[in-house]
């Protein structure tokens, strides 16, 4: 075996995976490496030690590249030939030479352009995710000009500047980086000229790498081509799909492309093909909450309804509730726009409304497939609502979202679409409105510094005694290395619960009814979204500023 070889072997690559990427090399060309780093089964994380080992050369330290600035005697022309090859000067001295970092250190171009330059230069390697923040610092420096004239090339040249290797590479490392960061969404939006990339982590987005204005349009339009998108259209949103195998785990990607004034933003959402595992105690729900929720799922009918924003976990909470009822014995059916991840033993059923196949209509199909558990992604109409409500009056358990801020809220949007309120107080069990909080970290949490002041300003101290919390203490994020510097891993989710029984169906559906709904379900010791998210934070689970952003 070749060195190379040896090293992958090291590193896990099984040797089925090095068959298939010899062959391909064989085949197109390329370095082992990259095929395989292609193929999703070799992280680019691992290159700098390979090519170390290969070389003989240095990798560039963590802390190097926290503590570099750009130096403000760089040429321009230099950078735009070297920085899109995967190339970046660290240093430019005319006496010592320049300093220059790699993530691809057998480009022949670069090597023969060096070769003939006359530079005395010297070479460190950086992984992707080291590169990207280089290049990120350097990105003020960078010209724009690169763009100019692109708008106007023809689409052969368009395909062949998405097929390099920089933009392969380039949009490689930011997927990877993304899943292995454990983003949900990957953001890349014009911004005066280059393009600025953000994860969602845990909800939040945080601003990552700056792609120099040379590259935008290559990484957009190979965006497109993987998405099966046009990519001379830049005037219309266009979305698509992206399948994706990354260290061995196979990702469904929605791609938006959305056309804006200074040029396009496109939006990547990370889904997990495979089927995965949901456990309530992962929910992170109060145990009063929890245990009315596991009264509700052991009813045989009715409506249990989850109510919030996009993107407050309302699906997962659904999912969760049916892999609960997943049993041999029992046939569930869900109808979703679209189908987010697959669950093993149910029966999940994609809605196109463009050909005419929406959730009424699905529904009316669903009724009639002798199921026990029905699950709707959303209540949007009149039409959808009444036959999820018939379908529990029918002996059926339906699960399904609304969106609304609050749990007797529920009610009136319901009202509003034009559901007949003795319909509602039939069919109705529960409703539960949730949030997601993002997690403190276990390792870096410490003491807030304002944590008695807080607790009397807030009025804790009764809240702590109704909810048994003998020692409350209020926890503050710092951040480290574990959490990237957030102070937040994971996020729990932040509920209140409306049982809906014979209070709440006899009181009248007017506009009485919502201050009527809040005070009996206060009576009844249920928390509001803000209280059960300071219980939480009392608890150490979050904090108070989280609390706040979510529910306050």
């Amino acid at each position: 075996m070749t060195p190379l070889i040896d090293q992958l072997t090291e590193l896990g690559i099984s040797s089925g995976d090095i068959e298939k990427a010899q062959a391909y090399q064989t085949k197109f060309g390329g370095r082992l490496e990259q095929v395989l780093l292609n193929m999703g089964s070799l992280s680019s994380e691992a290159l700098p030690t390979i090519y170390s080992k290969l070389l003989g050369l240095e990798t560039l330290s963590a802390e190097a590249v926290q503590s570099w600035d750009p130096p403000e005697n760089l040429d321009s022309a230099r950078l735009d030939f070297l920085v899109p090859r995967g190339w970046l000067p660290l240093m430019v001295d005319s006496s010592s030479g320049w300093l220059l970092a790699t993530r691809s250190p057998f480009d022949l171009e670069v090597n023969e352009w060096l070769g003939l330059s006359g530079i005395g230069y010297r070479v460190v390697l950086v992984s992707e995710e080291a590169f990207g923040a280089l290049r990120s610092k350097l990105g003020r420096y960078t010209d724009s000009k690169g763009l100019i004239g692109l708008d106007s090339v023809e689409e052969g040249k368009l395909r062949e500047l998405a097929s390099e290797a920089p933009t392969v590479n380039l949009l490689n490392a930011l997927l990877a980086r993304a899943l292995r960061q454990g983003a949900s969404d990957m953001h890349v939006e014009p911004l005066a000229g280059a393009a600025r990339v953000r994860y969602r982590i845990d909800g939040v987005l945080h601003e990552v790498e700056t792609i120099p204005a040379a590259m935008v349009l290559p990484v957009i339009t190979r965006l497109k081509i993987l998405a099966g998108m046009d990519i001379g259209e830049r005037r219309r949103p266009q979305d698509g799909k992206i399948e994706l195998r990354l260290a061995g785990e196979d990702f469904d990607i929605r791609a938006s492309i959305l056309p804006l004034a200074e040029g396009e933003s496109a939006v990547l959402r990370f889904l997990r093909r495979t089927a995965l595992v949901y456990d309530m105690k992962e929910l992170g729900l109060s145990a009063d909450i929890e245990r009315l929720v596991l009264e509700d799922l052991a009813v045989t009918s009715g409506v249990v309804l989850l109510t919030g924003p996009t993107g407050s976990g309302k699906t997962t909470t659904l999912y969760t509730f049916l892999s609960r009822l997943n049993r041999e014995e029992v046939k569930i059916i869900t109808l979703e726009d679209p189908v987010e991840y697959q669950l093993s033993g149910i029966n999940q059923v994609q809605v196109q409304p463009s050909i005419g196949f929406d959730f009424a209509h699905g529904l009316r199909s669903v009724v009639r497939q002798d199921q026990y558990i029905i699950m709707v992604g959303e209540i949007r109409d009149k039409e959808t609502a009444g036959i999820a409500m018939q379908s529990a009056l029918t002996g059926h358990l339906v699960f399904s979202t609304v969106h609304t801020n609050d749990t007797p809220s529920a009610y009136t949007r319901l009202l509003d679409l034009g559901v007949e309120e003795f319909l509602l107080n039939a069919a109705l069990r529960s409703i539960i409105g949730q949030r997601l909080a993002r997690r403190l970290c276990p390792y870096c949490a410490v003491p807030h510094t304002d944590g008695p002041k807080l607790m009397q300003d807030l009025n804790l101290r009764s809240l702590a005694e109704r909810a048994g919390i003998q020692q409350p203490q209020l926890l503050d994020a710092m951040g480290c290395d574990r959490c990237g510097g957030t102070g937040y891993k994971g996020r729990v989710a932040v509920a209140e619960y409306l049982r809906c029984d014979e209070h709440i169906r006899a009181l009248p559906k007017d506009a009485d009814f919502l201050p009527a709904a809040r005070k009996y379900a206060s009576a009844q010791g249920w928390r509001t979204l803000l209280e059960d998210g300071f219980v939480k934070a009392m608890n150490g689970t979050t904090t108070i500023a989280e609390v706040l952003r979510v529910a306050g």
